[in-house]
């Protein structure tokens, strides 16, 4: 049973809290450990399944950047001598987010009754991620958790500003395309129809090319529903596709192999592996697990195998980087190389920050880059498309005219 309350402490500052308890007696108990004495206290209206908050809290997502702000948050307050039930207490009351501030609040109680941070944020894996919890569990075992959640938060926000750049580089490109799609099937609607039935009266003879745009035409125009259900049925199909195994694969393995798209790829999936691996060992976890880690953060099935190979490398005795040179197909030869002097100099994490650093840039200026690059590329798509229409449409017209003549 959950429970609200309000207590004042020692020194009588006053405060509010949720916490779970089997009774009222066990809440007193609790918060009388804590070193307050509860004022007043009732039962939590929005644990019930049937209140708006208790959907509210279910149906919400977490955005990244919700994440990023408790963690650097509560390693502050933790920094500044807040206890850790404190600190949370006072997380829960400032979160906006329903479903993190749900999370927050049994956290809270679970260490409230003596559970570790890591193994109570770990119940929550569609909240906290396996870095989050790997970094949380590093910090409370080294006794140095405000700096584990300051790394944490540090990390998360990079990775986080670079998938960002990336999808915002992607933005212009995207509008073009949909705004190209969007006015082709507008004249197939309003424009070739007249034009075809101009061509019938005339008893004109047509090109293939033209029969097929009109082809296209009489569908959209006879057929509009249908049309519709087709391409939202296509668009359906491929997002249930990429989620598949060979769907993902395949995604996978198109993205490597377009131009400038796969040298990026190579370059983002360099930077976010020595970014997450240096962090953990940084911060103390055991080489094997931070690999474990790192494969679900690099989400590429390619570098997720060439991950999988140094974990299996690395128990079998060979140094870290020696799999990274093995596949400089995918990771660029840079890594391997910069792992190496890392291992014989015993600075691995420290090379591997400089490693991430320089990818992030590099990727930081071809996403600046990216429209100039991809504009080439939508140039000849556009006078393609536009070419073929022109051409299909107008050879008829000029025949018609020699014929008249």
């Amino acid at each position: 049973m959950k429970f609200v309350y309000t207590a004042e402490k020692s020194d009588g500052e006053v405060y509010k809290g949720i916490a779970e308890a089997a009774d009222r007696f066990e809440l007193y108990g609790v918060v009388r450990r804590e070193g307050g004495r509860i004022i007043s206290v009732g039962e939590d209206t929005r644990s019930s399944w049937l209140s708006i908050g208790y959907w509210n809290a279910k149906l919400t997502s977490v955005k990244e950047m919700d994440k990023i702000l408790m963690a650097r948050n509560l390693g502050a307050m933790l920094g500044a001598g807040l206890s850790l039930a404190r600190a949370l207490a006072v997380l829960e009351r400032q979160t906006k987010n329903l479903r993190l501030c749900a999370a927050i609040s049994q956290v809270a109680s679970d260490v409230r009754r003596g559970e570790t941070l890591h193994a109570s944020l770990a119940k929550f894996p569609r909240v906290f991620s396996n870095l989050f919890i790997a970094m949380v569990r590093s910090g409370e075992e080294s006794g140095t958790l405000p700096d584990a959640l300051k790394v944490t938060s540090d990390q998360m926000e990079r990775m986080y500003d670079l998938k960002k750049k990336i999808r915002g580089a992607m933005i212009y490109p995207s509008i073009i395309l949909v705004a190209i799609i969007g006015i082709g099937i507008l004249m197939m609607i309003y424009v070739v129809p007249t034009l075809a039935q101009t061509f019938a009266e005339m008893n004109a003879k047509l090109p293939t090319s033209t029969l097929v745009v009109i082809g296209i035409s009489n569908f959209l125009v006879q057929y509009t529903t249908l049309a519709i259900g087709l391409i939202f049925g296509v668009i359906a199909f491929f997002y249930v596709g990429v989620r598949t195994r060979m769907g993902k694969r395949t995604g996978d393995f198109i993205f490597l192999h377009t131009p400038v798209i796969g040298e990026m790829v190579r370059e983002v999936n360099a930077a976010r592996t020595s970014r997450t691996l240096a962090s953990l060992i940084a911060s103390g976890v055991d080489v094997m697990t931070a690999l474990d880690i790192v494969r679900e953060v690099v989400q590429n099935t390619y570098f997720q195998e060439v991950l999988e190979s140094a974990k299996t490398a690395v128990g079998q005795g060979e140094p870290l980087s020696a799999a990274f040179v093995r596949r400089e197909d995918l990771y660029p030869p840079f890594v391997g190389e910069m792992m190496a002097v890392g291992e014989e100099t015993g600075q691995t994490s420290e090379m591997l920050k400089r490693l991430a650093v320089y990818y992030e840039e590099e990727v930081d200026r071809k996403t600046k880059d990216m429209s100039t690059i991809i504009e080439p590329f939508l140039m000849v798509i556009i006078g393609g498309a536009v070419g073929f229409f022109a051409v299909s449409m107008i050879t008829p017209i000029y025949s018609l005219s020699q014929t008249i003549n």
